[in-house]
């Protein structure tokens, strides 16, 4: 058995000794749910569409050692290499983007999959932490070089990737990009009338998605008025949830994965309330609570401006997609196609996930002296 003392000086030694050991059980216990509620739920809709039964199930787990190693090897990372890793990262994630406007392929309507060397990757899913890390470096730097434009350079990415994401289209995405950037631009001590200025063009440009895309008037009519069309999963998903009721039907005793179309992904709350009850939602619910005020709580004495608004924007981005995921089927939002984050199916999500919760816990290693500026 390995022991790692105090004064294990080695690279495992000095990152165990540093790092925050309580998001780390947090997260592993998330995953372990996803994987339960992935074996309990993609059965079901691998038969429905004639797949083998295990489909989803093999396909998630090849992604799921690759995503514990790059939360591993990732969190290993000082500030700047974080960095330079999202830097690069971000670079990679925009031109894919641009290549699936050209050669994507198109699912439900959207054109946000290119397939590289037959593996099918959605780069939007990884430009989230990436640009929320880059966007806190450039505001950073602008309040350190009061005559470096980093302000400008970040809201041209901004707008950039905004651009990319409307095009593909995906709102949904759009909003959490937006949401994580204004967090972080206020953060790094946005003036009062800019705020305004940006929650008035942040409203007005949800009211043009409404004219502009179909596909979000049609959900927001949907939500206001369940009558105004079809309304089947969330419909489907509520039931479950009164069928669970407390402590559940029973694992493997379930029905709603039978005949919800995305029990494994965007739904599979719904599997969660109905086998396991209010108990196992309410753990799940208190976990991402736990890993986002974790983080929060450790920036409390932060002094680094770049570490403190990349945290910030990455448990921001984190939170908010847990929110939409759930908000959503509760039937307390419209529907939008987002993962619960390590629980719902998706290498793509999988993996991006993976990416920024290590650079969440790279960025909340206790540091000593120089290393915490670098």
């Amino acid at each position: 058995m390995i022991s790692l003392g105090r004064t294990d000086t080695s690279v495992i030694g000095r990152w165990w000794w540093t790092v925050d050991r309580w998001t780390i059980a947090a997260v592993s216990m998330i995953v372990i749910i996803g994987v339960m509620l992935i074996m309990a739920a993609s059965p079901a809709v691998a038969e429905r569409i004639g797949a083998d039964h295990f489909h989803f199930i093999r396909r998630q787990f090849v992604f799921l050692p690759p995503a514990m190693l790059v939360i591993f090897g990732v969190s290993l990372l000082e500030p700047r290499d974080v960095r330079r890793l999202a830097c690069l990262g971000f670079l990679c994630a925009v031109g894919l983007m641009a290549l699936t406007l050209v050669s994507g392929q198109e699912i439900k309507g959207a054109t946000r999959w290119v397939t590289i060397a037959g593996i099918s990757i959605q780069p939007s899913e990884f430009v989230k932490p990436t640009f929320a890390v880059v966007a806190a470096w450039m505001f950073s730097e602008q309040r350190m070089q009061e005559h470096f434009p980093g302000n400008a350079i970040s809201l041209g990415l901004y707008i950039l990737v905004a651009g990319l994401l409307l095009l593909q289209p995906d709102v949904g995405m759009t909003i959490v990009v937006s949401s994580v950037w204004f967090v972080e631009f206020f953060l790094a001590g946005l003036p009062i009338i800019w705020v305004l200025l940006f929650m008035l063009v942040g409203l007005g440009g949800l009211v043009g998605a409404y004219f502009a895309f179909a596909h979000v008037a049609s959900r927001i009519d949907r939500f206001l008025d369940p009558s105004a069309g079809d309304s089947y999963q969330v419909t489907t998903a509520l039931q479950a949830f009164h069928y669970g009721g407390f402590f559940g039907r029973g694992p493997g005793e379930g029905r709603v994965k039978a005949v919800l179309p995305d029990a494994h992904t965007d739904f599979i709350m719904a599997v969660a309330g109905e086998e396991f009850g209010l108990v196992l939602c309410l753990l799940v619910v208190g976990l991402f609570a736990f890993v986002v005020l974790r983080g929060f709580a450790r920036m409390l004495t932060e002094e680094n401006l770049f570490i403190l608004l990349a945290t910030s924007g990455l448990l921001v981005q984190f939170g908010l997609q847990a929110i939409i995921n759930m908000a959503s089927t509760l039937h307390l939002m419209p529907t939008k196609g987002m993962t619960l984050p390590f629980i719902s199916y998706g290498g793509s999500s999988m993996v991006a996930l993976a990416l920024g919760m290590g650079m969440i816990l790279a960025l909340t290693r206790k540091r000593y002296g120089r290393d915490g500026w670098q």
